[in-house]
């Protein structure tokens, strides 16, 4: 009788970790989530340690034997080829030799990634991407990034910092500058922080009945909510951030001549506003990405599970 092979696979993100066991298939077989607080590498990589050891002993190995591989994505700078995480972010740089600790300790080989290429290694394996060697994977939630793959390999750069393409400029003007140093970043506009910003000034200029706290951002599901029943500022908010978006996709399709465009992440999971950018896009910029720009199909309770997933079966 031939036995299951599994993968064990973490899903690192600013206020969860979801820790699960998957098939061979991408399957979820056990899964369990953790919230975490940290402010370095150093606290992240304990959390990580703690949270697996619980995970073994209260939840365990669903085939009763050891999982072959472990996969990771998370945030920040990331050499998936050696293993090494450089940074969270620019101002919190512990360089950590992150799969070296973890197989160590725990007896199995262990690859890890950044999140947005874990997501794209998701969909290569199970999702939209299955048997496109070109596509783009462009995830816009709290910020906005891009993993590309071009004849089957992820561009990932001279310093493993391709894909930051939050940071870029598409003709739509805010005079919003970004910690980065620019002004009027796309995802100053788009992004989750995009929409809080842009709604706090302009607040001024249009009537609304958009919720805004000094307590907590916006939120963008009730921003679609209210354009949809005539909402002027919620109206102007998503004119804007749907046409960035569909600028900065018709940039990156004239970048890497994709067949595919897969669409991930919290803001562009309501129909309405994926509707809006795909009005805005220039149907002669798109005329080669011939398997279309489509979201997601995968389970987004999963999408990061299933990436890391993929990311322990080490396949591109």
């Amino acid at each position: 009788m031939k036995k299951t092979k599994t993968y064990l696979a973490l899903d690192f993100g600013g206020t969860k970790l979801l820790i699960g066991e998957l098939d061979d298939s991408g399957s979820v077989l056990n899964y369990k989530r953790y919230d975490t607080g940290y402010v370095d590498q150093v606290q992240a990589l304990q959390i990580i340690q703690d949270s697996i050891d619980d995970y073994i002993s209260s939840i365990g190995w669903s085939t009763g034997k050891a999982p072959v591989a472990m996969g990771m994505g998370l945030i920040g700078r990331i050499d998936n080829a050696n293993g090494i995480w450089f940074q969270m972010d620019p101002k919190r740089s512990q360089r950590t030799e992150l799969a070296k600790i973890l197989s160590e300790k725990y007896d199995l080989p262990c690859y890890i990634d950044n999140d947005v290429k874990t997501a794209s290694k998701g969909e290569k394996w199970v999702g939209k991407g299955a048997g496109v060697d070109n596509f783009i994977y462009l995830n816009v939630g709290t910020g906005i990034a891009a993993s590309v793959v071009v004849n089957g390999q992820i561009v990932r750069g001279g310093n493993n910092n391709s894909g930051e393409v939050g940071h870029t400029s598409v003709g739509v003007n805010t005079g919003i500058k970004c910690g980065c140093g620019r002004t009027d970043c796309v995802e100053l506009i788009t992004a989750g922080i995009g929409f809080d910003r842009q709604a706090r000034m302009n607040k001024d200029q249009f009537s609304s009945a958009l919720t805004i706290s000094e307590e907590k951002p916006v939120d963008v599901s009730e921003v679609y909510t209210l354009a949809k029943n005539g909402d002027k500022l919620c109206i102007h908010l998503v004119e804007q951030a749907s046409t960035a978006l569909a600028n900065l996709i018709m940039n990156l399709v004239r970048v890497s001549d994709p067949e595919l465009v897969v669409l991930g992440g919290g803001i562009v999971s309501d129909n309405y506003f994926f509707q809006k950018v795909q009005d805005k896009l220039n149907p002669t910029t798109i005329r080669f990405v011939t398997q279309g720009i489509v979201l997601t199909g995968l389970d987004p309770r999963f999408a990061g599970l299933i990436g890391a997933g993929a990311v322990a079966k080490n396949s591109f």
